[in-house]
C-alpha cells in the first residue's frame, strides 16, 4: 500500500528531494501544558484565509512535538537491545569501539540524550544531533509550530495547584504552606493540525518515525500526570518537495468548518467534523502545492496500511525487525559519512 520504491535505498549525504509527509490532527485527551516562562504559548493570527478576523490560538512549538516522540523511539531502542541503558561515562571509564563509538560492557553503543549522542542509532540519524566541536547532524524530520484549531478562550482553563503534606492538608505544625500556584492548561479535545516532513530517509527509518508518532501519548510539561494526546494520521504524501504549512492548514480547516456553521465559539470543535474537514482540505492543498506527488495515501487505503503496520509493531518480533532494519540503515550512514576516517 505504501510505495516503498519512492524511498532512498540508503540515506544520502546530500538532499535528493525525497519528501515523505505525515498529515496529522493532534487531539488532547486530558489537560495539557505547553508553556514557556510559566505561561501557555499563544499567537495572534487570522482565524482563516477567508475568515479574516484575528484570533488568539494556543501554539505547540516544534520541540514540544518532536522531543516526546524521540524519547519514545529511544525507549524502544533500549528495550530491544539496540542501544545501552547506561549513561555516558566519564574519565577513565570511557571505552570506545573501533569506530570511536562509546560502548558499555555488553558492547552496546551508549547514546545519552543531550549529553553524548552515539551518532549512529536511528534517533541520531533521523532526528539529528549536535555535540559542539565533536560534530553535528541535521535533522531529517522537519516539524513546525502547531496552532490550535479553536480560539484560546475556549481552549484553555486555569487551575489552582497545591502540594499537600502527607496528612492530606496544606498545613504542618500550625503553618500553612505557600505551595499553591495557578496555571493555565489546554483543555481536552483541543485540536492541533500538523504536518511532519521526513526528508531523504530509507523506508525503515521513515517507519521508525511513523511508529514514534503513533506510540507517543504524552506531550508537554508534567507528562507523568497529564498531557495525554492522540495523533490521528489522516494522510501520507510522498513528493519531491515540502507541502503546506501548519498555520495555513489550520486556517483552511477553520474556513471549511465556519462556512458550514460547524464552529461554536463557546464549544469544542467536534472531532469527526474536524477529521472530515482536514481530509478534504488536505486533498485540496496537496493539489494546490507546486510539488510532484508520487503518492497520496488516504481514506480506506491509509486505514488498511495503518492497521497492518500496527499489527506488525504490536508483535515483539515485528518491532524487533523494524528497529533492526532502521539500525542497519543508520549505522551504514554513520560508517559512510560520519565515522572519522584515516586512523590505521
Amino acid at each position: 500500500m505504501l510505495n516503498t520504491t519512492f524511498f532512498a535505498a540508503s540515506v544520502p549525504p546530500r538532499p535528493t528531494g525525497r519528501y515523505a509527509h505525515l498529515i496529522l490532527l493532534r487531539e488532547t485527551d486530558s489537560y495539557a501544558l505547553f508553556q514557556t516562562d510559566g505561561e501557555l504559548n499563544t499567537a495572534r493570527v487570522h482565524a482563516g484565509v477567508g475568515q479574516s478576523e484575528l484570533l488568539t490560538r494556543i501554539t505547540m512549538f516544534k520541540r514540544k512535538q518532536t522531543t516526546p516522540e524521540r524519547l519514545i523511539g529511544r525507549e524502544l531502542l533500549r528495550r530491544y537491545g539496540f542501544i545501552s541503558t547506561e549513561p555516558a561515562p566519564e574519565g577513565k571509564e570511557r571505552k570506545g569501539d573501533e569506530r570511536g563509538v562509546l560502548i558499555d560492557g555488553a558492547g552496546l553503543p551508549i547514546c545519552d540524550y543531550n549529553v553524548e549522542f552515539c551518532k549512529q542509532c536511528p534517533d541520531c540519524i533521523a532526528y539529528g544531533f549536535a555535540i559542539g566541536d565533536a560534530g553535528s547532524e541535521k535533522s531529517k524530520v522537519y516539524s513546525d509550530t502547531a496552532y490550535s484549531l479553536s480560539a484560546f478562550d475556549v481552549s484553555h482553563e486555569a487551575f489552582t495547584l497545591n502540594a499537600p503534606y502527607e496528612g492530606g492538608t496544606m498545613s504542618r505544625k500550625g503553618e500553612v504552606t505557600s505551595r499553591i500556584n495557578e496555571q493555565d492548561h489546554v483543555r481536552p479535545q483541543t485540536l492541533f493540525p500538523a504536518v511532519i516532513t521526513v526528508r531523504d530517509l530509507t523506508v525503515s527509518l521513515f517507519l521508525y518515525v511513523l511508529n514514534n508518532v503513533l506510540r507517543t501519548r504524552r506531550y508537554g510539561a508534567q507528562t507523568t500526570r497529564t498531557g495525554t494526546m492522540t495523533n490521528h494520521v489522516i494522510g501520507i504524501v510522498l513528493a519531491d518537495g515540502e507541502i503546506f504549512s501548519n498555520l495555513h492548514f489550520t486556517q483552511r480547516i477553520y474556513d471549511h468548518l465556519a462556512e458550514r456553521s460547524m464552529i461554536d465559539p463557546a464549544q469544542p470543535i467536534a472531532l469527526d467534523a474536524a477529521l472530515n474537514a482536514a481530509r478534504e482540505v488536505a486533498t485540496i492543498l496537496v493539489k494546490e502545492d507546486q510539488v510532484a506527488v508520487s503518492q497520496h495515501l488516504q481514506g480506506t487505503t491509509l486505514a488498511n496500511f495503518l492497521t497492518d503496520f500496527s499489527t506488525r509493531t504490536r508483535d515483539e518480533a515485528g518491532m524487533h525487525e523494524l528497529l533492526q532494519a532502521a539500525t542497519r540503515d543508520s549505522a551504514a550512514y554513520h560508517s559512510a559519512y560520519i565515522q572519522k576516517k584515516g586512523k590505521k
